[in-house]
């Protein structure tokens, strides 16, 4: 073979000189350095502070105005709860007034402070008693004394210590109510109340899973844009040795000006894809921030890496352990949402319903009353009176124009949207959850298959090596096994990043939400951002599907 290119010019001498003192550039090693700290992470001047996704999970929990929100929620679940309980006991209050007379119309009863019109009566006007053993003088005057009293003395004097027309009056009182039969609204109340709170804490479980998801999905993408810059930059350097290669071999009349042509191109296209990584990462990170509540500009250096095979950290963010992972329609967190949503409805069915019915209630006041001459009256016992009074009430409806019978229309229509609800809601879960394991499924498979891609990809690259350093391929067939080696990485990159987000949504899946995280990558595909490589000799097959960009906003797996 040495023989063969031995009768080659002193350009091509030359030009071969100028490629052995490139390739090993080129050709160092098959496996991509960690990723350095991104740029658009590390502001000027600033030091970047490590972040991994579980100190991220637990940043984005704590923070999270809509998990307070949430929790909020339960706080006033409890509440009804307790108001709609509190029916069930007797209802007591105490009661306590004072109210002054400025003019009466009984104060010429006695009651009030006006005795001008009335005569005063005589003294030692006392009760007649007659007494026999007087002498009949003695008890003519007697006689005639009790009479003149009953002539001058009021007809009223002894409604004085009434309450008609006092000045001032002090009340003290107590009041108890109890229901003793409501025809069932009580007890649907109560349901209504325990249905309410049972769907909060399920919304507090749905939206702390939906914090995980999004989360673990913000920082997967911002650990791919990472990925996925370092090989679009090594790309173009990969492309700029070869176009300034192929520019010397021009130079010396060893290369047509075909190769410096594709060379050229071939550079140019890398360029926006570069700058569209760039812009891709910064949104990345953009994202990333605001989901932990974080400056605009803090520096952050992601430390949990894109390939490893340990599950997401999702357990201890979980409400409850014990449903992850569990795929069973019934245990969704919507489905058993929209079967509260039906106890409550039905709830407030029964409560139309009740009002048919009679109620009875009992109920009893107690009250002291005291009417002192003066402003305050004297708190001693002997000065007050009492009122006590026990009842019971009977309330039947007799004509309400038609009210009860509408209240039962809109409760039973209610209940039958929240019936078809249901449905529509447990067959959406069905194809939810079959979604989530197909593509849990789909890229396990796929990131299996990436790895022998992968392998692949760099034993065609050191086969190209190989053969440049013999002489029997040019720069150009060596920057083609490059390429091919970077879209192979970027793909495992990419799987590595759906696998882990796949995974994540399955354990989440019985608090999450339908449909949420169920949204593919909305980037495009790495291979068509890439000028596709003109092959000198047969190359390994590349991994189908490609790798694709994660979008900065786009959903999960």
């Amino acid at each position: 073979m040495r023989t063969a290119s031995a009768p080659r010019s002193a350009g091509a001498a030359l030009f071969a000189l100028l490629l052995a003192g490139t390739a090993p550039l080129a050709a160092q090693t098959t496996t991509p350095p960690a990723p350095a700290a991104p740029a658009s992470a590390v502001p000027a001047g600033g030091q970047p502070f490590g972040l991994s996704l579980e100190e991220a999970l637990r940043r984005a929990e704590d923070g999270s105005e809509q998990l307070s929100i949430s929790r909020a929620g339960v706080t006033r679940a409890r509440g009804e709860q307790l108001r709609a309980r509190s029916q069930r006991l007797p209802q007591v209050s105490a009661t306590a007034s004072y109210s002054r007379a400025l003019a009466s119309e009984f104060e010429s009863l006695g009651g009030g402070t006006d005795t001008t019109s009335t005569p005063a009566p005589p003294e030692n006007c006392g009760s007649f008693a007659p007494n026999p053993a007087l002498p009949i003088e003695e008890r003519v005057d007697s006689l005639e004394r009790a009479v003149e009293c009953a002539q001058n003395a009021s007809p009223f004097a002894g409604l004085g210590d009434l309450p008609f027309g006092r000045e001032n009056t002090w009340r003290l009182g107590l009041d108890v109510n109890q229901n003793l039969f409501a025809g069932g609204r009580v007890a649907a109340q109560n349901r209504i109340a325990d249905a309410g709170r049972r769907s909060a804490e399920i919304d507090v479980a749905s939206t702390q899973a939906q914090i995980v998801l999004d989360v673990t999905q913000a920082y997967y993408d911002a650990v791919l844009a990472d990925r996925l810059v370092e090989i679009s930059e090594a790309s173009l350097a990969q492309s700029e040795r070869t176009l300034e290669q192929t520019r010397i071999a021009r130079q010396v009349g060893n290369t047509p000006e075909f190769e410096l042509l594709r060379a050229t191109v071939s550079r140019d296209n890398l360029r926006p894809v570069v700058i569209q990584r760039r812009s891709d990462r910064q949104l990345a990170y953009t994202r990333l921030r605001l989901l932990l509540d974080l400056p605009a500009d803090a520096p952050v250096r992601l430390t949990t890496p894109l390939n490893d095979a340990a599950p997401v950290p999702v357990a201890r963010f979980a409400t409850e352990e014990r449903p992850l992972g569990d795929t069973t329609v019934a245990n969704r967190a919507p489905v058993q949402q929209a079967s509260e949503g039906v106890r409550v409805q039905e709830g407030l069915l029964r409560v139309a319903r009740s009002q048919r019915l009679p109620t009875v209630s009992l109920f009893s006041q107690y009250g002291r009353i005291n009417y002192p001459e003066g402003t305050l009256p004297d708190f001693s016992l002997s000065d007050f009176r009492t009122n006590w009074t026990v009842g019971a009430q009977l309330s039947v409806p007799v004509f309400t124009g038609g009210r009860i019978r509408g209240d039962e229309l809109v409760a039973r229509a209610n209940l039958m949207e929240a019936q078809a609800r249901l449905s529509q809601t447990r067959a959406a879960a069905l194809l939810d959850t079959r979604t989530a394991l197909e593509r849990l499924d789909a890229a396990r498979a796929t990131w299996e298959a990436s790895a022998g891609t992968v392998e692949q990809a760099e034993r065609a690259y050191g086969i190209a090596e190989i053969r440049y350093r013999e002489g029997l391929s040019t720069q150009v067939e060596l920057s083609d096994s490059r390429i091919l080696l970077q879209q192979a990485q970027a793909n495992r990159a990419q799987a590595a990043r759906d696998l882990q987000i796949a995974r994540a949504r399955v354990a989440l899946l019985p608090y999450l939400p339908l449909g949420a995280g169920g949204g593919t990558g909305g980037g495009q595909q790495f291979q068509q951002q890439q000028p596709q490589p003109q092959q000198q000799q047969s190359q390994p097959q590349q991994q189908g599907g490609g790798a694709q960009q994660a979008s900065a906003f786009g959903g999960g797996a």
